[in-house]
């Protein structure tokens, strides 16, 4: 880009966004042009702050006169690079798009725009006595459009599946600068293709999300955590699958004694119980009536006696319930100083246990003086693979390291029918092996949708797929 279009293009956004929304200080540049991700350096022409859809849609239509990329950002929580930008593109931040704007109680829906916090909605919901149940460790800083366009899944899945289950409508600016109201919160609607969901998981390729109705849920009633200590963890399908035969469960969760060191470390939260164990699962349910919780011990019961188990601990309050969901929850803040490299890989939960113990072996074999950290959501079959960096060990030797092992993990998801993908998205990071989870009749079509919403590839380029 030529220093007079790049000043052009500056001076139309000026006229778009209202006074001050428009950002191009070093600063600015670094917080908003980039993820999560440590790998790339961001490097945008400028960040636009708007308020209004109409704003999004000036933006987009100025960015396909020049050509110049747009590159979506929300709460910039995303690990795969999604909302990286390196090539002078305009970042399209929606801070400014925070409003829940209606909330209709007959249909349980609110209506957010894009730039709504998670954990805003899950407030709003609970003052309203329901539920947003779509719950991760970055509900905090995540944003609800970001969360669309990732598909976000979480540690309720097992019970309300992923973000894409809670959608009624969306409202999007695509890549040609035209805005859809998609599906208009409508329950039932046979009336050909459901465009919402091309929107969602798309990682802001196609258009950008401006507006979205979101369903909600009656609120969990006594919500019980249960954490025990496996012998083996080949014995956690054996509990999943008796716990969940006699119990509806919310959360079914897994992590490795090396992940519980970390987070103990911090000697914020205490061990669950004395003992330790070399894999741990954390169940969570509804304890409606006391039934259900002799049911659950008794479960209990039925696994230490048939050696999957060997101690655990159950929840007497709220705060104890906290505390043990912080053994599971902390685990990534409490590794991230040590710059993992990570893998969010996905299986059906039956193949689970010989997948983990198929990739360890290969990443034990080729990395024997890194830490490998394990943990996920065992409930759908999302494992969370870590390698934590040595501290002598320069960033870019240790990333060009661990890329080398990539494609043996990724040919063993293959073997496994998974996704190289389960729900942090693409992005930079997963695009050259999306073909382990996608055929090349299916990427093509894949890009044939790309054009047609955004023939310019101004939307998040370089981003999922190439044009």
């Amino acid at each position: 880009m030529t220093d007079s279009a790049a000043a052009a293009i500056l001076e139309k956004l000026e006229s778009i966004l209202e006074p001050g929304k428009l950002r191009t200080d070093a600063e600015s540049l670094d917080t908003y042009g980039r993820d999560w991700t440590k790998k790339h350096t961001p490097r945008p022409l400028a960040i636009a702050f708007p308020k209004t859809t109409e704003q999004v849609q000036a933006i987009v239509r100025l960015a396909n006169e020049y050509k110049v990329g747009i590159v979506p950002s929300g709460g910039r929580t995303g690990l795969s690079g999604g909302a990286m930008a390196t090539n002078g593109e305009i970042v399209v931040a929606f801070d400014y798009m925070n409003q829940i704007e209606a909330f209709n109680a007959a249909d349980r829906t609110v209506v957010c725009q894009a730039g709504v916090v998670t954990e805003q909605l899950q407030t709003f919901a609970e003052e309203n006595n329901l539920f947003y149940p779509v719950d991760f460790a970055s509900a905090g800083s995540s944003q609800i459009g970001g969360n669309l366009s990732t598909n976000a899944g979480g540690i309720k899945v097992i019970r309300y599946g992923m973000t894409r289950d809670w959608v009624a409508g969306l409202e999007v600016v695509t890549g040609k600068g035209d805005v859809l109201q998609l599906n208009r919160n409508l329950v039932k609607n046979a009336t050909g293709y459901d465009l919402r969901h091309l929107f969602i998981g798309a990682e802001g390729t196609l258009g950008l999300i401006t507006r979205a109705t979101m369903k909600l849920a009656r609120q969990p009633k006594n919500l019980t955590v249960l954490v025990l200590g496996l012998s083996h963890f080949r014995h956690v399908m054996d509990v999943l699958e008796t716990f969940s035969a006699a119990i509806d469960l919310t959360a079914f969760e897994f992590f490795s004694h090396k992940a519980l060191k970390h987070v103990l470390a911090r000697g914020e939260v205490p061990a669950p119980f004395e003992g330790e164990a070399p894999f741990y699962a954390l169940i969570e349910f509804e304890a409606v009536t006391e039934q259900v919780l002799e049911e659950s011990m008794g479960l209990f019961e039925k696994a230490v006696e048939a050696g999957w188990v060997v101690d655990g601990v159950i929840s007497q309050s709220e705060t104890q319930a906290r505390n043990l969901w912080r053994l599971r929850e902390d685990i990534s803040e409490t590794i991230s100083e040590h710059t993992p490299y990570k893998n969010d890989i996905s299986v059906v939960p039956s193949r689970v246990p010989a997948f983990l113990e198929e990739i360890d072996a290969v990443v034990t074999r080729h990395y024997p003086d890194f830490e490998i950290i394990w943990f996920g959501h065992i409930g759908d079959g999302n494992l969370h693979l870590n390698i934590l960096k040595p501290r002598d060990l320069p960033k870019e030797e240790f990333f060009k390291r661990c890329e080398q092992v990539n494609t043996w993990v990724f040919e063993i998801v293959q073997k496994h029918e998974g996704s190289v993908s389960a729900e942090h998205g693409v992005g930079l990071l997963k695009k050259d092996y999306i073909g382990y989870s996608r055929s090349p009749e299916e990427i093509e079509y894949m890009k044939a949708i790309k054009r047609a919403f955004d023939p310019n590839n101004v939307m998040n380029p370089g981003k999922l797929i190439d044009l």
